[in-house]
């Protein structure tokens, strides 16, 4: 018993000394709190490729004006937060660059923004993705057809190093790029769906998970917005008015907002 408590005393005391020794102490200065200072901001699609197609608009033109809509109310009403745009004209991006843009940046939060399409058209409602594999199968055509994008790319087949977004045997390497930064990915894309419903009055078809190649390659909590289905006559008509790319837009900003204000309560 007396040889237990010696030990613990000789290790208390050399405790004890390293603390005092190297400066440690109960009011040492806290380590800086996170800010969210920076916010990309990807328009879906652009220049030769239109995206989906509605009976008369085009993806690449609604995704345009909701992003920058978008990124106008981010910088009224959040100081300090910068907004970067990986576009702001009607020009084609690689798919690997945008992403790319956020990761250069350094970026705190990616948000990419596109509109929906279904060969039924009475399919209706907005969607908001998260990195992931969860019920792969049934998300699979939206998934295929927004990665689609790489083919019409110069050298597709060595930039993505036999990557083919029609196979499903080639989404078997996504699974770990996002899967750090899914809590806070959901909590932004449940903020978004919910305000699209509580504050637009817009049908939710939920947050999902899904391997678009735009969210794999970030290294930030990211999101890719479904606005609405362009396929769909009354959501085609609402994704083109000014009131509905208004509303939409600033849904988005409130959620961003909101995920700001939360992660930096922590």
């Amino acid at each position: 018993m007396k040889r237990f408590k010696v030990k613990n005393i000789l290790i208390i005391s050399l405790l004890t000394s390293f603390f005092l020794f190297t400066g440690f102490s109960a009011n040492a200065p806290k380590a800086p709190e996170f800010r969210l200072k920076r916010v990309v901001i990807d328009a879906g699609h652009g220049g030769k490729d239109p995206g989906a197609l509605g009976s008369y608009s085009k993806e690449k033109d609604i995704t345009l004006s909701v992003a920058l809509q978008v990124g106008k109310y981010v910088e009224q009403n959040l100081p300090g937060v910068e907004v970067i745009y990986t576009r702001k004209t009607d020009v084609f991006l690689d798919l690997k660059e945008r992403p790319n843009i956020a990761n250069r940046n350094r970026a705190d939060l990616f948000i990419s923004i596109h509109c929906n399409a279904a060969g039924n058209r009475g399919v209706y409602g907005t969607e908001t993705f998260v990195m992931g594999t969860k019920n792969f199968e049934s998300n699979f055509d939206v998934v295929k057809r927004e990665n689609a994008v790489i083919l019409l790319e110069d050298n597709y087949e060595e930039n993505y190093e036999g990557f083919d977004p029609s196979s499903p045997e080639s989404y078997m390497m996504f699974n770990l790029m996002q899967k750090a930064f899914l809590s806070n990915s959901i909590s932004l894309a449940s903020k978004i769906e919910n305000d699209f419903t509580s504050r637009v009055n817009r049908s939710s078809r939920g947050v999902k998970q899904a391997p678009f190649y735009v969210l794999w390659t970030t290294s930030m909590p990211s999101v890719l917005v479904e606005l609405g289905f362009i396929s769909n006559t009354n959501e085609e008509k609402f994704l083109n008015s000014k009131d509905g790319q208004a509303y939409l837009a600033s849904a988005i900003y409130r959620s961003i907002k909101a995920y700001k204000e939360e992660i930096e309560e922590i």
